[in-house]
C-alpha cells in the first residue's frame, strides 16, 4: 500500500472521530451553558460545575477542530505576495511551509505531553479531575494537525498549485 493511501486512511478515520467529538463538545457546551442560564434566572440557583465543564468542552472543541480546518484550508492565510509567484514556486513554498508547520505541531505535541505529566497531580476546583484534562485535546489536536500538514507537504493534492485537499 502506498504511503499516501496510508496517510489518507489514517486521517480519514481521525477526521471522523474528531468531527464527532467536536459536535459532541459543542453540544455539551450549549447544553450546559443553557441549563446554567435557565437555572440561574428561572430558579435562582446554579450548578457549581457548569463553568468548568463548559470550559473543558470549549477547549476540546477548539483544539480538535483545528486539524479539520487545516485539512479544508479554512485557516487564515496571507497570500498577497505568494499569489504573485509562479505556480511552481508557490507549490514548493506550500510544501516547505506545511513541513515546517508539521514540525512545529510535533513540538507542541511533545511539549503538551510533558506539561500534562507535570500537572497531572493538580486538581480542578469543583470537579475531582486532573487539570491535565485541558492538555489532552492539545496533544490529540497537534498530532492530528501534524499528520495533515505532513501529508500536505509530502503528497500535495495538485503538485502545480498550493490548493488544499478537499
Amino acid at each position: 500500500m502506498k504511503a499516501d493511501r496510508i496517510f489518507t486512511l489514517i486521517l480519514t478515520r481521525a477526521d471522523t472521530g474528531a468531527r464527532h467529538l467536536v459536535i459532541f463538545g459543542a453540544a455539551a457546551m450549549v447544553g450546559v451553558v443553557s441549563a446554567q442560564v435557565v437555572a440561574r434566572y428561572m430558579f435562582n440557583s446554579s450548578f457549581d460545575w457548569a463553568d468548568e465543564v463548559s470550559r473543558i468542552a470549549f477547549v476540546w472543541t477548539i483544539f480538535l477542530a483545528i486539524p479539520l480546518g487545516i485539512r479544508d484550508g479554512t485557516h487564515v492565510g496571507i497570500e498577497l505576495l505568494v499569489k504573485r509567484f509562479p505556480v511552481r514556486l508557490r507549490a514548493m513554498l506550500a510544501r516547505v511551509t506545511n513541513g515546517l508547520a508539521a514540525v512545529m505541531m510535533l513540538i507542541v505535541f511533545w511539549t503538551s505531553i510533558i506539561v500534562a505529566m507535570v500537572t497531572w497531580s493538580e486538581r480542578l476546583g469543583v470537579l475531582n479531575m486532573t487539570s491535565s484534562v485541558f492538555f489532552f485535546p492539545v496533544i490529540l489536536g497537534s498530532l492530528h494537525a501534524a499528520l495533515h500538514l505532513t501529508q500536505m507537504a509530502l503528497f500535495p493534492s495538485d503538485p502545480r498549485t498550493s490548493e488544499p485537499r478537499t
